[in-house]
């Protein structure tokens, strides 16, 4: 186990490097310029001697693989600099976002597993029953449903039949819980309904599959108890294609919600993302892209872990 464990942390490392080689090169190979952009948002006329000399501040005009060598040496500490576009600290850009987004993600995610797993199992123990068709009616309705439109009815919802908005205005969940609450409710709903259907549908399938195997065949001749069968044998196999769905859509979450994070003014990692590419801000993006892919790598150790609690052949290699 301890050897699972430090194969897959070790594997990080390789990931990550290749991950910040293409951001850096990929950016610099995008047409513009952030210097040029930023005296053309001013609408003044720049010497060719001011651009350069903004382009020196900024370490621009290093060559590239001093760029990046300075740039990874401080990754490496957690010092991602300061944002070209607005000099400020990038972490403290990013945790002020961060907070939001992190927040939206995780209520997102626990709004389709309340919904997905108890309905794809229902749906699988009911095969081609009318509770399995509402089922499968109910998940691609929500496959087919952007959560940004559904985000839209929500909204018009309320301020037609209640004469209510949603506050929107960010108030940290540590600060006032009950507004954070009800302006962060709603959105979650809005994207986990969409996240659910996915895994509505990979539950219901799973379910299936374990259901005829061999040893669920046997765990029932044994005269075991249904409801045995179903949680101790059924589930927890079923369960691992299910999780790997939920991660990955989880990891996607923290930065993927650019146009419900605008539908409900919100201005988490999405919006920052948006900002910092149209911008040209490298170090910004660059902070950014690692940051999605450092949450898309951990959850992916931690569905990896969940699959050696679930499947005794992982733990005992």
């Amino acid at each position: 186990m301890r050897q699972y464990i430090l194969k897959r942390l070790l594997l990080m490392v390789p990931t990550l490097f290749g991950v910040a080689v293409m951001v850096f090169l990929l950016l610099r190979v995008v047409p513009g310029d952030i210097v040029e952009l930023k005296y053309a948002g001013t609408g003044t006329f720049a010497p060719r001697e001011a651009i350069e000399r903004e382009r020196a501040e900024l370490g621009l005009d290093k060559p590239l693989w001093q760029q990046f060598a300075s740039w990874l040496w401080g990754a490496v500490r957690f010092d991602f600099g300061k944002s070209m576009w607005t000099g400020r600290p990038i972490t403290q850009e990013i945790a002020v976002r961060l907070e939001l987004s992190l927040q939206l993600a995780v209520m997102a995610t626990i709004v389709a597993i309340l919904l997905s797993v108890p309905l794809g199992t229902i749906a699988a123990l009911k095969q081609d029953t009318w509770i399995d068709y509402l089922v499968r009616i109910f998940s691609i309705a929500g496959l087919s449903i952007p959560s940004f439109w559904l985000g839209i009815l929500i909204i018009l919802g309320f301020l037609i039949f209640f004469k209510w908005l949603p506050p929107l205005t960010f108030t940290s969940f540590w600060v006032d819980p009950k507004a954070n609450l009800m302006q962060l409710i709603w959105p979650a709903l809005a994207v986990g309904y969409r996240y659910s259907a996915v895994a509505t549908r990979m539950t219901r399938s799973a379910v299936l599959e374990v259901l005829r195997e061999d040893y669920i065949r046997t765990a029932r001749a044994k005269g075991l108890w249904e409801k045995v069968v179903l949680t101790r044998h059924a589930l927890k196999n079923a369960m691992l294609p299910v999780i790997t769905v939920i991660g990955l859509e989880f990891a996607f979450l923290i930065g993927g919600l650019v146009v419900t994070e605008q539908v409900f003014n919100l201005n988490g990692i999405g919006m920052l993302f948006v900002e910092s590419i149209t911008q040209r801000d490298y170090t910004m993006t660059q902070a950014l892209v690692l940051l999605v892919s450092f949450s898309f790598i951990f959850v992916n150790f931690i569905v990896d872990l969940l699959y050696a609690w679930l499947d005794p052949r992982i733990r005992y290699q």
